[in-house]
This record gives structure tokens, sequence and C-alpha cells, in this order.
């Protein structure tokens, strides 16, 4: 038995969640997580993977299946809207060469391959459910489900995500997320021959990338500056994204305007922020992933830093014969990364939207992937 926590509830199975239930386990600590989707579903198109992330994938056991399913590659070019090359942004080594230094993968596939893993720990997955109350006290935290069940934890983990009800429940000071002025569309396409790493076009109020997801596949992201909060109704999906793309008039850029079709799986989404101040726990509930540190895409990190918080806190309440300072040396560890993920990847949202210096934004990214590259 763990003289930490000996029983802990996961509120939400996604990234996070999966990956806090799957590191639990290999400290014997008894893990129960409830997803509120039924079919535990992720939606979306592909998903950027930086080294950090890949190095955290082989803390989990899952590096090697992702090279199966995914694209492990390095670097990122980034050009002109008509296509001249303007710099190309080396991917800094992890720190082990068996680790790749950056790739990509759709986001189901990478949803599945970790839910598979989180089955096999032993948890105990309970879908279609989330929580109505927590109550703490003194030795523990009595939750009620939607189902009508009630149990007692040590400790709760929320990772319910941008729009979490644990925050809103335990926290209901923290600030809710902000709309940073840009929309973000995706979609896959099949790979082009010549396209062997991330590749971006960076326009005064656009900008088009696209990274290879697999043999073949790749994923196209476009980012548009939108001043106001904007719906997008999905029919228009296909003739909007080719809309903007001919913008651009670079000769790939044209090609892969003229590959989208029905079948693109096309996605828009507003991009918001939020970084919740320390510290992230109240007694016996933390909080974890963009539940406190949700950020825009322009790092390719949100997806790290909270997979990232999982493996750092289920490290912590491992080696700890105290709870709070298990809690205390997470937050220690995870403030200042989670912060420069969140406030960088803002600023470079920043100098795209004001047509700002095209040096700091190639400089910001540099010095953020070295950042990154370092021991969590």
């Amino acid at each position: 038995m763990n003289p930490c926590v000996n029983k802990v509830l996961i509120i939400g199975g996604g990234f996070s969640g999966m990956t806090a239930a799957i590191e639990l386990r290999k400290h014997n600590i008894e893990t129960d997580i409830v997803e509120i989707d039924p079919n535990w579903r992720t939606d979306g198109a592909g998903i950027s993977i930086g080294g950090a992330t890949l190095r955290a994938f082989n803390t989990l056991g899952i590096l090697d299946e992702f090279i199966k399913q995914g694209s492990a590659h390095s670097g990122l070019d980034i050009h002109a809207p008509h296509g001249l090359h303007l710099a190309h942004i080396p991917t800094p080594l992890i720190g082990d060469p068996n680790i790749p230094k950056s790739g990509a993968i759709m986001r189901p596939a990478l949803a599945k391959i970790l839910a598979d893993k989180t089955r096999e720990s032993g948890a105990n997955v309970k879908l279609g459910c989330t929580f109505t109350d927590i109550k703490q006290h003194e030795n523990g935290v009595e939750v009620t489900f939607t189902d009508g069940s009630t149990a007692s934890y040590d400790l709760v983990i929320g990772a319910d995500g941008l729009f979490s009800q644990v925050r809103k429940t335990v926290f209901p000071e923290a600030a809710t997320p902000k709309y940073v002025g840009q929309g973000v569309w995706r979609a896959v396409l099949p790979r082009l021959p010549e396209v062997k790493n991330t590749m971006m076009w960076v326009g005064p109020n656009l900008k088009v990338g696209i990274n290879p997801m697999s043999k073949d596949q790749m994923y196209l992201f476009l980012t548009e500056d939108k001043k106001d909060k904007q719906y997008v109704e999905r029919a228009e999906y296909l003739t909007q994204l080719k809309a903007l793309m001919m913008t651009f008039p670079a000769p790939m850029i044209q090609q892969l305007a003229g590959m989208l079709n029905e079948e693109s799986l096309i996605d828009f989404r507003a991009l918001e922020n939020l970084l919740v101040p320390a510290p992230w726990y109240k007694n016996r509930v933390v909080m974890i992933g963009d539940t406190v540190h949700a950020t825009t895409p322009h790092l390719a990190s949100g997806a790290c830093i909270g997979i990232e918080d999982a493996i750092v806190l289920a490290e912590e309440l491992g080696k700890s014969t105290s709870l709070n300072t298990a809690l205390e040396a997470f937050q220690n560890r995870r403030w200042e990364r989670c912060r420069m993920v969140v406030e960088n990847s803002g600023r470079l949202a920043q100098i795209e939207i004001e047509g700002g210096d095209k040096q700091e934004h190639m400089g910001i990214m540099r010095d953020s992937m070295i950042a990154l590259a370092q021991p969590i």
C-alpha cells in the first residue's frame, strides 16, 4: 500500500486523465477514472507531437505503438506566402538518441493507444459517468456520481478539460478561458512525397502548415485572425478553408487547396487559453492539463504539458509519505514550464495578429523548443 494515497479518482478520460491512470497504477495505487462520454471518443484531425511528448510516450510505454501508427520526423521549415524559404528551425534532441525529435498522429489513433494502455494498467474505467458532488474532509473525499453511486477517495484529480466542472465546483474563483483572436482550421490529406517534416507558410493574417502524420497521411492546419469569436457552419467548412488557402500564391498551398474535399475531416475551432494561478490543488483535489493551463497550438505542446503533469503528479504521489508535500512538489515542478508554454504560445498568436516581428516569432519558437527539451 502506498503511504501517501491508496485510492484516487480521476475525473476526465482525455490524454491527461488516461496518463495519470497509467502512471498511478505503476505505483499500485487503486485508480478509478470516470469519463462523461459513453463512447470515449476523441474527435479531430491530427495532432502535432514534439520531442518532449515523445519522451513522455516512452515513459508511458507507448512510443513504439506511436511510431507504428504515426509519423516521427524532425525540423520545421518556414516559408513566405509566395513560397520563399525563410528559415529552418532544427528540432532539439531530447537527450535520448532513441527518442524521435518530433512527429504527428491522428488524434483518435492516439486516444485509442492511450485507452488500451489505461485498461491494460488495471485502472477501473467508468464511461458515461461523471460527478455531481465532491465533499472534502480531513481524511478523504466523498464523491457522488451521476449514476447515483458514491465512493470515498484519498485524492481527486480534475482532468476534465478547458470547460472543467471540477474547476467550477472546487475553484469557483478561477478565471474562465479567454478567446485570443484567432481560429484554427484542421484537415487530413494524402501525404505528398516531398513532405518530410513540418512546413509553414506565414502570411499577414493567416498561417498555413502541414505535418506528416503517417506513411500515407498528413495533417493540414491554418490559423486565421478573427477579432470576434465566431461560429462557422459545418456545411461551409470546405468552401471557407479552400478560399483562405487560395490567398497564398505558393504553388504547394495551391496544390493543397485543390486536394481538399468532403472526406478531408475539416474542422474549425476558435482558440482560447487559460492559466490558473498556483496552487492548482485545494486540500485533496488537484487539477491537471487543460483544466488549469489550456494553450493555443502555436507550440504544439498543449497535450504535452498535460501528459507531463500526470507523469510528474504520479511520481510525487508515489514517493512521498505526505499528500501535501507531494502536491507542493508537483506544483513546483510544473508551474514555470506550463506558464512558459501558455504565455509564449499567446505571444506567438499576438505577433501573428499584429503582423509583428517575424524574427521575434521564430526566436520564441526556437527558444521554446529548447526549453521543452529540458528534463521535467
